[in-house]
């Protein structure tokens, strides 16, 4: 989840909205990479969530960090709820995920530089403190009850709203992980082609990286539960977005389906003010019954963004979101397998003309079917290990065109983050199969096996 933003004054008038969306557009050369990525952190004796507070804790982690790494703390009611350092963040989700939020970087070597770093640094405290960390899509075994709050007003407010909007909601914030990157455009167009593309192949990369076929110590039913939670989390703010492909699309239709999702909040002074369900156009105007006269500010707007969950968004970015939480090299791969895809102009008009004739329905059906089924997939003639091989194709050409070497220059580019992939596609077989295989074949159904197995 986002950290409060910051900078901007009074809106005063109203195509300030679409100018704060358009301020992302840069030149091709200034285009970076920012990833993200969350992990589950528990205690090796029990195997239970992390708590906060503890000599094992959350709270442990992020000061051990803090004063052995040279990172920064972000503090929030008088807690440490997150850390800085050279344009990167350690955040924390609801349940205490720990989530790196990376610093813009130019090549793919470079992300994973940054991976690699920050899981050596949360190893070394974690060893110490007694504390593990593990990559998957989904939490394997812990209930509801077990998981911890963390104190942060934001969560407090959206847990209550969770539930009267859906289902599953809880469930995102409490007991899921997932890998994400931010990706830059250079106009509108620009935006708006690879927003299409985005959201179109999103069930690609859910079933590519599909790491949640156990849940609740049993299977789930689903290659990803993960993507299923977001199906029945809160229809206003998720989802596929039909109106992304119609005539007209750009930074102002954004702007007016960003007005249209309920409120949360408004930040103010260090805290977080409930604003549950309440409109901001009303805010606009100076009536947000949270904030009577008040009159809202970018940062406001800025905040607004960061509670829309569809399965890619914009800011003054795009962001990539349908892939589960999973091992190193699937935090590698994400970042690799989109910035082939977008970052070449070849490679986005191939993406672009692989999906051209799907319809909303199709993208629909495609996301349902990634969830359920994985490599497995199908809809109508559309076969997803299929699909996924062109796609990685298509990514791979993009990759070698950028040529972006490695240190040193002793890797020529960036195509080997997509082994991960290819194994994938090659073998048929995603981590959700392995984890469920073992979990049904020598681990008996005993969910402890999957720590041992699959953490850092």
């Amino acid at each position: 989840m986002s950290i409060p933003q910051s900078g901007g004054g009074v809106i005063e008038r109203f195509d300030q909205l679409a100018g704060y969306l358009e301020s992302g557009c840069k030149p091709a050369e200034d285009w970076r990479i920012g990833t993200e990525h969350e992990k589950f952190g528990f205690v090796k004796s029990t195997l239970e969530p992390l708590p906060y507070d503890g000599d094992c804790s959350i709270r442990t982690m992020l000061e051990e960090l803090r004063k052995g790494f040279g990172w920064s703390a972000v503090n929030e009611g008088g807690n440490i709820i997150g850390l800085e350092r050279e344009g990167a963040h350690v955040s924390l989700e609801p349940g205490g995920q720990l989530e790196l939020s990376g610093a813009q970087l130019r090549t793919i070597h470079e992300t994973c530089d940054e991976a690699n770093t920050h899981l050596e640094e949360v190893r070394a405290v974690a060893d110490r403190i007694g504390a593990g960390f593990i990559g998957l899509g989904a939490s394997p075994d812990w209930s509801h009850d077990q998981m911890p709050m963390m104190p942060k007003g934001r969560y407090r407010l959206m847990t209550d709203y969770m539930d009267r909007v859906g289902k599953l909601g809880t469930q995102m914030m409490y007991r899921t992980c997932t890998i994400q990157v931010n990706l830059d455009f250079r106009s509108e167009a620009d935006m708006v082609r690879k927003l299409r593309v985005g959201l179109s192949l999103q069930p690609v990369a859910t079933a590519l990286f599909a790491s949640s076929a156990v849940f609740e110590g049993r299977p789930s039913g689903h290659q990803s539960w993960r993507s299923r939670v977001w199906r029945d989390l809160d229809a206003d703010r998720t989802g596929m977005l039909p109106f992304v492909f119609e005539d007209g699309m750009g930074f102002e239709r954004w702007v007016d389906y960003a007005l249209d999702v309920p409120m949360y909040f408004v930040y103010r002074d260090g805290r977080y003010i409930d604003a549950l369900g309440q409109s901001f156009r009303d805010f606009l105007d100076g009536r947000l019954p949270a904030l009577p006269g008040e009159m809202p500010t970018l940062s406001d707007w800025a905040d607004h963004l960061t509670t829309l969950f569809p399965e890619a968004r914009v800011k003054k970015f795009i962001e990539m979101r349908g892939a589960d939480g999973g091992p190193w090299r699937r935090i590698c791969a994400l970042p690799a397998l989109w910035v082939g895809l977008l970052y070449d102009e070849t490679s986005l008009d191939a993406a672009a003309d692989l999906c051209k004739d799907w319809d909303a329905e199709s993208r629909e059906e495609l996301r349902v079917a990634a969830s359920v089924d994985g490599m497995n997939a199908r809809v109508g003639d559309i076969f997803m290990r299929d699909l996924a091989r062109d796609v990685l194709a298509i990514s791979e050409a993009g990759l070698k065109s950028r040529a972006r070497p490695g240190a040193l220059g002793l890797i020529a580019d960036e195509t080997h983050f997509l082994n991960a992939l290819h194994d994938v596609v090659d073998s048929g077989c995603t981590l959700a199969d392995e984890v469920l295989e073992k979990f049904l074949g020598e681990y008996d159904r005993d969910p402890a096996r999957i720590y041992a197995d699959y953490s850092y």
